[in-house]
Formats: structure tokens, C-alpha cells, sequence
């Protein structure tokens, strides 16, 4: 008995010691987003991290840094290449410069609807894309959810792309955001979505286009007065991992990091999904003018040679024909 019992006390102690050991080696990666804790980027990225623990065993976690507070998204994408942060999530147009041929998912009306969109980015072109970014040092973990830009302004209802004429237009650095609104006659503005609240509010620009989660999120319905449902691009957002830590991580974390992501996206695409009539509503309540309701033929005609444009420049012809191939895939 006396034997028995020094065995049981020994293998206890053994598994206290392995366990304390394995608490040892747990790491929490740094996770950076420019979206503010009240957007779905933050509740997804909690559900990434509970994913994670959960599928490692707790040897893996991640802590998500919210509110652009490890920089914009160029310092994110900068400190994930260097090994400084080890996740960012941030839009695909802010990897372009890198990828120009990202660029191709922001070309005006290129997507029939979000079910287009997903069997895209969740399908070949989708994984051919994440896995260029391997090149420069990032692991492509999964594509989560922007949204559908809309246009809000200061000056006017818009309708029409006439009304869009001379609009000072904050965009992203996507080459074909900017030639779209070149095309419609606005003056495009790139800057950080850390900046633009207070460019808005200083009228340095006029106007912005983001999908209305980001609208609420970050407050942009203050500074502005005007909203038009255009729904003239999709936009997705990328999450991507330090290359290297990823590569020196074993197999089976590797694909607990894919998989939790890619789990967490789907719960972001939904929570996105369900707040768009909540959003139109609220900023009613708080005093923007809603035009819900447009012809998007007019602006479709005046942007399609934007098409043309990116192509001749980067390329991409083979992934809009694919990207075409399934528009109405049931």
C-alpha cells in the first residue's frame, strides 16, 4: 500500500510539473486591428483567440490589440513582416502594395453579392491570393468580413454619379478605389482609418467610403450627414501571421491557427450580416439622411473602364474570368 501510495504521490508530482511546464511554454501572440472594440474585427478576433486555446490545448492564445493601438495599418503590416506582431487583420486594398493583384477583389461591381464574394475568397483565387503573401513574409491565415462600401458625405444627397462629381473622397491605397473615383470625377484622398474622423471633422475631406460596420464603429456618422447605399465594392479583410513563427510552429498548431481563424471569419460574416438594418437605423435616429436606394447601372457604366485599367497595369485577366466563372453558382 505504502509503495503504491510514494507511486501515486510521484506520477502526481510528475503531472504537476509537466503541467506547470506546458504553462511555461504557453505564448499569447499579439494580434493588432485598426477597428475600434465596438466592431465585429474585435468580437472575432475574442472568438479567435477562445478558437485557438481551445484547439491547442491552451498552448496558444492570442490577445487582440484593438483601436490602431500597435499603429495604422501600414505599422501593422510592417510589424507583422518583421516579427514585432505576430497577427494583424486589416483590409485586403492595405496589402495591394504588396500584392497589386489583391486589387482586383476592389474593383467596382466585381462581386454579384457577399454568397459571390465568400465562394471567391474561400475557393481557389481566395487561397492563390493568401498564399502570395508568403513572399513577404506573412502567412495568409483567412479572409473575414469589411463589408459592402458605402459613400456618405457632407455636401449632398448622392443619387447619381454626377452628384459624386468634386467630392473630396477619403479611400483606401487600393489602386482601383482611387481610379474608381477618378472616374466618377471626386478627388480621392488616401488616408489611415486612424485619421479620418478628425479629417472629416476638420473637412478636410468631404466624404468616405467604408462599410457601414466601420461607420457606426468608429463613429463617422458624427461628421457626417449624407449616406448612400451604393454597395459599389466588397471589400474583405485579410489575417495574416508572422511567416516565420508560423513555419517554425508544428503541424498540427499550424492548423489550429487556419482553422480558428477561418472559424472566427465565418462568426464575423454573420454578426456583420445581422447589423446592417440595426446600422441604417441607428444613424437615422442620429441624423444622417439615408438614400437606401439606387440604380447602380449608371455608376457600374461610368467605373467598368477602371476594369481595364488594373489589368493592363498588374494583370489579373485569368482571375476575373474565374472570379466571373462562379457569379451564379447556386
Amino acid at each position: 500500500m505504502k509503495l503504491k501510495k510514494a507511486l501515486f504521490s510521484s506520477l502526481l508530482a510528475a503531472g504537476l510539473i509537466a503541467g506547470a511546464l506546458g504553462a511555461a511554454h504557453a505564448e499569447t501572440l499579439k494580434f493588432a486591428s485598426e477597428a475600434p472594440r465596438s466592431d465585429t474585427q474585435f468580437t472575432a478576433g475574442e472568438k479567435f483567440n477562445e478558437l485557438l486555446k481551445a484547439k491547442t490545448g491552451g498552448a496558444l492564445d492570442a490577445k487582440v490589440f484593438a483601436d490602431s493601438s500597435l499603429g495604422a495599418f501600414q505599422a501593422a503590416i510592417s510589424g507583422v513582416r518583421g516579427g514585432t506582431i505576430d497577427i494583424a487583420v486589416s483590409g485586403s486594398a492595405n496589402f495591394s502594395g504588396l500584392v497589386p493583384l489583391l486589387g482586383v477583389f476592389d474593383i467596382p461591381f466585381m462581386f454579384k453579392d457577399s454568397a459571390h464574394a465568400y465562394r471567391v475568397l474561400d475557393g481557389k483565387v481566395g487561397q492563390e491570393m493568401l498564399d502570395k503573401l508568403g513572399e513577404f513574409g506573412m502567412k495568409g491565415l483567412a479572409f473575414w468580413d469589411n463589408g459592402w462600401r458605402e459613400l456618405t458625405n457632407n455636401k449632398h444627397p448622392v443619387k447619381t454619379p454626377d452628384d459624386v462629381k468634386g467630392l473630396k473622397v477619403r479611400t483606401t491605397g487600393s489602386p482601383a478605389h482611387i481610379e474608381a473615383f477618378k472616374l466618377l470625377g471626386a478627388n480621392p484622398v488616401p488616408m489611415p482609418l486612424a485619421e479620418l474622423y478628425t479629417a472629416l471633422e476638420m473637412k478636410t475631406v468631404d466624404a468616405q467610403e467604408h462599410p457601414l460596420g466601420v461607420l457606426w464603429s468608429a463613429k463617422l456618422y458624427e461628421v457626417q450627414k449624407y449616406l448612400t447605399l451604393t454597395n459599389h465594392a466588397y471589400s474583405a479583410l485579410i489575417v495574416v501571421m508572422n511567416k516565420a513563427k508560423y513555419d517554425a510552429l508544428p503541424p498540427a498548431q499550424q492548423k489550429a491557427l487556419v482553422e480558428a481563424a477561418r472559424e472566427a471569419g465565418q462568426l464575423q460574416r454573420k454578426l456583420n450580416a445581422d447589423n446592417m438594418a440595426k446600422i441604417v437605423a441607428d444613424v437615422k435616429k442620429a441624423g444622417m439622411q439615408v438614400v437606401e436606394t439606387v440604380d447602380p447601372a449608371p455608376f457600374l457604366a461610368v467605373t467598368k473602364p477602371g476594369r481595364k485599367t488594373f489589368t493592363d497595369k498588374f494583370g489579373g485577366d485569368n482571375y476575373i474570368k474565374q472570379i466571373d466563372a462562379v457569379r451564379d453558382v447556386k
